[in-house]
């Protein structure tokens, strides 16, 4: 397959690239500078360029507290941008991969989150990427929409990271408790999504790990893997104000994609074994 990806610098696009090397397809990953999704011209030339039989949308506008004071910025590349894809894939004739997330939730469920469940954004990024599956839906038909959650890999863009550095410089932390979801490995990711390309796949789908976790738990079972000592203590989402709500629990069932696939998706924390014997090795912080 020919296979372009957009958002190249972004730790996911990254991931694709880094797993796909092995296979013989023909893939493309272009930064902004060479296809800025907000552009319908710049979507239009680069599709006309390449001719991808698959084009996975790894551009996203991630920056959740600063997208309620800057709702234009990331409703150009959430919402306006999928829009720009799926009508240039529609007259390529191209598939198309986009990733949502579990933000598109208000949390209030107190449940394991499907595909049939009413969404209810509280945060202007919650609220950019479900009008980008809205998009998507009504523009094209040969799709794979995936919603996934507290994505984490190589790359400084995620909690795992920050959580470390974070460690080196201060013994006692605190991390909240009251946010759940599951934590989601980009290796994971990118294996779920070409065996779903690959089988044929259409449609939406969440793609997560399986169990959930507060951040306080991820943050406690991840530094005690990378041999790191510290305090943490668990505190109430009041502790840090931030301009945007997060949900309470967030957690997205992954069973459909799970039956559609006949596979078992394992557990949040053999992603994060991986992560850290992918980035860490045999050595400890």
């Amino acid at each position: 397959m020919k296979i372009l990806i957009t958002g190249a610098n972004g730790q996911l696009a990254r991931e694709f690239r880094k797993s796909l090397e092995s296979f013989a397809h023909e893939v493309t990953a272009l930064e902004k500078n060479a296809m800025d999704i907000t552009s319908p011209e710049s979507v239009k030339k680069a599709l006309a360029e390449y001719g991808p039989d698959v084009v996975v949308n790894c551009a996203s506008y991630n920056f959740v507290d600063k997208a309620e004071d800057d709702f234009d910025s990331a409703y150009k590349v959430n919402a306006q941008g999928v829009r720009n894809l799926a009508l240039a894939c529609k007259r390529n004739a191209a598939l198309l991969v986009h990733y949502s997330s579990d933000y598109v939730f208000d949390g209030k469920k107190e449940d394991f989150y499907t595909e049939e469940d009413p969404t209810n954004p509280i945060n202007n990024y919650g609220k950019t990427k479900l009008l980008g599956e809205n998009f998507l839906r009504e523009d094209y038909d040969n799709f794979l929409l995936f919603r996934v959650s507290w994505v984490f890999g190589e790359g400084e863009q995620n909690f795992l990271f920050k959580l470390c550095e974070w460690a080196k410089k201060t013994r006692v932390l605190k991390i909240v408790c009251d946010q759940i979801s599951v934590p989601t490995y980009t290796r994971n990711i990118v294996n779920l999504t070409m065996f779903a390309v690959n089988r044929g796949l259409r449609g939406f789908y969440h793609l997560t790990s399986s169990g959930y976790a507060t951040r306080y738990e991820v943050a406690r079972y991840f530094l005690e893997r990378i041999g790191m000592r510290n305090l943490i203590i668990p505190v109430a989402s009041e502790y840090f104000p931030s301009p945007a709500r997060r949900p309470f629990f967030s957690a997205m069932a992954n069973r459909k994609l799970a039956e559609d696939l006949n596979v078992e998706i394992p557990d949040w924390k053999f992603g994060i074994d991986n992560y850290v014997n992918s980035v860490f090795g045999k050595e400890k912080v």
